[in-house]
Parts: C-alpha cells; sequence; structure tokens
C-alpha cells in the first residue's frame, strides 16, 4: 500500500489540531466541548499514521539496527501519546466546566507510574524517534538537509509556545511531500522477495 497520503494527512491532522487549539482557548481556557474534543481526535489521527510512516522510514534506511530502534522508540512514543489524549479526553468527556478538568488531570497524574508513562518520558520518544530516522536519512543523503531542519523546527515549536504548532505543522508538511514521494520511490525499486522468502 502506498503510504504518501498518510505523509500528507499526518502533518494536515497536526494542523487542524493546532488551529482548533486556538480557536478553543480564544474564550480563556481550554474544554471541555466539542472543540477540545475534536482537536485531541484530529492529533490522534495524526498519531495513527505516524505508525506506519515511521517503520516505512525505517526500510527506506536500509532496517539497521539504528533505524529499527528509532522507529520502535518512535512507536512506544506514539502508545504514550495516544494513552495522553485518551486521557484527555475521558476527562473532557467527564467535566463539566475547566475546573473540573483540573480535578480530575491532578487525579490521573497521582497514580503511580502515570506521569511517566504518558506525561513526562515516555512521549518524548514520539519526538526522538522520528528526528533520528530523519536525520539517519539526511546522514545517508537519501533527503536534502533541509528535510532533517524543518522535522526539527516542527518539533521545537511546541517548546516555545503550543500556539506554534500550526506552524509547525506546515514545516512538517513541506518536509513531509518529499519524504512520502522519496519512501514510495524506494519500496518500489526494491527487488521483488522470492516466493520461497514467504514459506
Amino acid at each position: 500500500m502506498k503510504l504518501r497520503a498518510a505523509f500528507v494527512a499526518a502533518p494536515l491532522f497536526v494542523l487542524a489540531y493546532g488551529v482548533i487549539r486556538i480557536l478553543d482557548g480564544l474564550d480563556g481556557s481550554r474544554g471541555p466541548g466539542l472543540a477540545w474534543t475534536t482537536g485531541h481526535l484530529a492529533f490522534m489521527a495524526a498519531l495513527a499514521l505516524f505508525v506506519p510512516i515511521f517503520w516505512r522510514l525505517r526500510r527506506m534506511a536500509g532496517g539497521g539496527a539504528f533505524a529499527t530502534a528509532s522507529a520502535a522508540a518512535g512507536t512506544v512514543g506514539v502508545a504514550a501519546l495516544l494513552g495522553q489524549f485518551g486521557v484527555d479526553l475521558v476527562v473532557g468527556f467527564l467535566s463539566a466546566d475547566h475546573d473540573a478538568m483540573g480535578v480530575l488531570f491532578e487525579q490521573v497524574k497521582a497514580v503511580p507510574g502515570v506521569s511517566v508513562a504518558i506525561y513526562d518520558v515516555l512521549p518524548f520518544l514520539f519526538y526522538i524517534g522520528q528526528l533520528a530516522l530523519v536525520g539517519l536519512l539526511a546522514a545517508r543523503r537519501q533527503v536534502k538537509a533541509w528535510t532533517f531542519a524543518l522535522v526539527l523546527t516542527d518539533l521545537m515549536l511546541p517548546f516555545v509556545t503550543k500556539d506554534l504548532i500550526p506552524l509547525g505543522a506546515l514545516c512538517l508538511l513541506v518536509s513531509f511531500v518529499p519524504l512520502g514521494r522519496a519512501a514510495d520511490a524506494a519500496v518500489a525499486a526494491a527487488p521483488a522477495r522470492p516466493a520461497h522468502a514467504f514459506a
């Protein structure tokens, strides 16, 4: 299956999340409500698309130990972020207002291991794995250096302020369009596996 569409759709879903997040905060608070739910679902859709993207990039990079570890790290990060955003959705559904959400979030974070698993540690593997895979491709000259620079920019901007997520998503889109083409071309050019390889 061609994954070029995923390389385009994932940044667009991130863009949608970033824009909806800004709109949700125009009244001074975010969530609960339709904007909170829609935005989180958009980002979760993007996360789901990143899993096949990571493993396609691994294949494109030759499938070595470093590429495999990077794809695995990114996938663990995806799972952690899906858990985080899943909690956000549940809290939003259970809360009557923004203040009530804060109380529930504190209760969730008080559960042993939750902060490490879905907030403070494992989610960063998503960004590390993504950057490592694109960096490896850039080092192998399979993608341009500016592709790596744009992906790095996308990952750094939310740490400045989350209101820059839409700008970062546009950087990701510009970098991912040629990445998607290159990934599909690499797979198309790969020699077919002999029939006995499937036995």
